[in-house]
């Protein structure tokens, strides 16, 4: 479709692919020829996370054409980073192991709603006798379950993991000789969590002394133990480092000598062979490197050669990209050329000048590996495409034949992409091949199974040491490539060194009495009944999800005369979010909470990240989204 409309509005008319493909070839063209290629900036994200159609899927056309390269840091990058500093890329407990553990500490995450396969093995556990406790600052539906529910401040995460560490010390909770063995750094680990014995993290956290020292000592007197961290925690500019310190933890106690010990991060690291469809090998060294995590900067600031072009797919960024206020006066440009590929016409698809018609997971053919599981699957077609949608490797083969670009590397059909996608002769395939991932639709990675492994049980962690690194051989290096399914270069003007031992940075936006103006701690956490912004267009899961509500303390509440059911403006300096309050001590003294997911045309005129600032980035420049300060009121109107 071609947009005929203000943009905005969302008015098109219809057109044909032959007619779009030369539109696009002709504004690109023009682009290239005036400000060079860096002009042109592709924005992908996830998707359904498909070796061929998910994340890094148009990356090979974009580095041909030599058009900006762009960091993808919203989401894991410091839970990847983390993790490779300190135990390596490791697959980590397997989550089939959870039904064999006596203590499951469930920190930053929510896998009733958001990991909702790992559920049943925690369930199965804790019916077993292991103790269930989660760690978040907001009581989720997963805290709702568990045994313990700790709540410390937001972004003091890393306290609570050093005052742990500390108390595991001093109290000579230790496996020594797992440590002597297997580990490095333990001196320098030491010093740094006894800056935080007990009763001065509580001061910081929140959390009694005593509920410290309980929690560190069970936590090691239990095992196995084990703890399922999730990505909630990273969103905080010491959201990298507590990340570190919690990694540490399991081999501070042995709790990896044990089936059912240990620590489950980010299991995604089975042999796919990314470089085969994204080729970062034809990326020229010069060539500008941009963080999407900051999309509304790049569009509406003094960039040289600026963004002419945005070429958008896999990502719906006017709900999902910090700042979204001035990622919409970005895309109101109307010098901004903006081509996205959709199933639905999206918040940011209204603004676009082209809107290319995408496939569906069940019509498409992929490969779908691990995000929380050890499995990887083949995602074939249960219906041919309708009309006229294609699956995002056609588009870019499309793509790449008008703008001749005649590598073999586009010629590729999606059989072949699907075999170059996995390295065969990796270990963890030993065995397998396509044709036998054809023939079952799924293989588990040759490791032993769940009731007898235990991955380092002898150490064997893939760091350059070879142990697990309490101090990182890596750490004080900036720019680093992560090694993950994503291309994801650092931005060198905005990456900075990072302590190699695990250190507390507070928040950048300061509450409380040291903001008059905004005192509240703002956390925009996932939904129940979205993924993402996916499925927010949906009735049945926005009648699941409910409208969007503003959860706040009634001490807070009573602060501002708020009550449940008034209809309340959660605001600061970026923008405001329109919200039924509900008041409930899930949510801390201190902080509001509205998840994330709503698209603004189908609520209240804004999402929550209208609030977030996507000028500030933390470790591995992950987004600081919940290090936003905030005021909330009754709206008048």
């Amino acid at each position: 479709m071609r947009r005929i409309g203000p943009k905005g509005q969302g008015e098109f008319e219809r057109i044909s692919w032959d007619d779009a493909l030369a539109t696009i070839k002709q504004h690109w063209c023009d682009i290239i020829s005036r400000y060079g290629a860096e002009a042109i900036l592709p924005y992908g994200f996830a998707g359904n996370l498909g070796l061929l159609n998910g994340p890094g899927c148009g990356d090979a056309l974009f580095n041909k054409l030599g058009a900006t390269t762009a960091e993808k840091t919203f989401c894991v990058s410091s839970s990847i980073t983390a993790q490779i500093m300190t135990i390596g890329p490791s697959l980590g407990t397997d989550p089939e192991s959870f039904v064999h553990s006596k203590f499951i500490l469930i920190w930053g995450a929510n896998p009733l709603s958001t990991h909702s396969h790992l559920w049943p093995f925690i369930l199965k556990a804790q019916r077993s006798g292991a103790k269930v406790v989660v760690i978040d600052p907001f009581r989720t539906r997963t805290a709702a379950r568990a045994d313990w529910h700790i709540a410390p401040r937001p972004g003091t995460d890393i306290v609570l993991a050093l005052s742990m560490i500390h108390t595991l010390i001093s109290d000579d909770l230790v496996d020594h000789d797992y440590v002597r063995k297997y580990c490095i750094g333990f001196d320098e680990l030491a010093e740094s969590a006894a800056r935080y014995p007990a009763d001065k993290a509580a001061e910081i956290t929140g959390i009694a002394a005593e509920d410290i020292q309980q929690l560190a000592h069970e936590y090691a007197q239990t095992q196995p133990s084990v703890i399922r961290v999730g990505v909630g925690l990273e969103r905080h500019q010491s959201g990298g480092q507590a990340m570190r310190a919690i990694d540490c933890l399991p081999a501070l106690v042995g709790a990896w000598r044990q089936v059912g010990g240990g620590l489950l991060q980010m299991p995604i690291f089975v042999p796919v062979r990314p470089a085969e469809n994204s080729r970062p090998d034809w990326i020229d060294p010069e060539t500008r490197v941009l963080n999407l995590v900051q999309i509304g900067a790049h569009l509406t600031g003094e960039l040289d050669p600026p963004v002419k072009s945005l070429f958008i797919w896999n990502a719906n960024p006017l709900v999902h990209a910090p700042d979204s206020n001035k990622v919409q006066q970005g895309l109101e440009r109307q010098d901004l050329f903006t081509v996205i590929s959709e199933q639905f016409m999206t918040d940011t698809a209204r603004y676009a000048d082209i809107v290319l018609p995408a496939t569906m997971a069940a019509e498409q053919d992929d490969i779908l590996t691990s995000w929380g599981h050890f499995y990887i699957n083949l995602n074939q077609r249960a219906i041919e495409p309708p009309g006229e949608a294609v699956a995002n490797s056609e588009l870019f083969r499309r793509l790449a034949k008008i703008m001749n670009l005649d590598d073999a590397h586009f010629q590729r059909t999606d059989l072949q992409m699907m075999r170059d996608s996995l390295d065969w002769d990796s270990p963890m395939l030993a065995g397998e091949s396509f044709e036998s991932l054809q023939e079952r639709g799924t293989i588990r990675v040759k490791v032993p199974p769940a009731n007898e492994y235990a991955p380092h049980a002898e150490g064997n962690f893939l760091t350059p040491s070879g142990k697990c690194e309490f101090v990182s051989s890596i750490g004080a290096e900036s720019g680093f490539v992560v090694p993950s399914f994503r291309q994801m270069r650092m931005d060198k003007q905005n990456s900075a060194p990072i302590n190699p031992v695990p250190t507390y940075t507070a928040n950048v936006e300061s509450i409380g009495e040291d903001n008059s103006t905004y005192p509240l701690q703002f956390l925009s956490p996932k939904s129940h009944g979205f993924l993402n912004s996916e499925y927010a267009n949906e009735t049945r899961k926005l009648d699941v999800q409910g409208e969007q509500a503003v959860i706040i303390n009634p001490v807070d509440a009573a602060k501002r005369h708020i009550k449940t059911g008034d209809e309340v403006r959660v605001f600061n300096d970026r923008g405001a979010v329109i919200g039924d309050a509900l008041v409930s001590d899930k949510a801390l003294v201190g902080t509001v909470v509205a998840t994330f997911g709503y698209w603004t045309s189908l609520s209240r005129g804004t999402g929550v990240n209208a609030l977030t600032g996507g000028e500030r980035q933390g470790f591995a420049a992950t987004p600081c989204f919940y290090d936003t300060a905030v005021e909330v009121s009754q709206n008048r109107g």
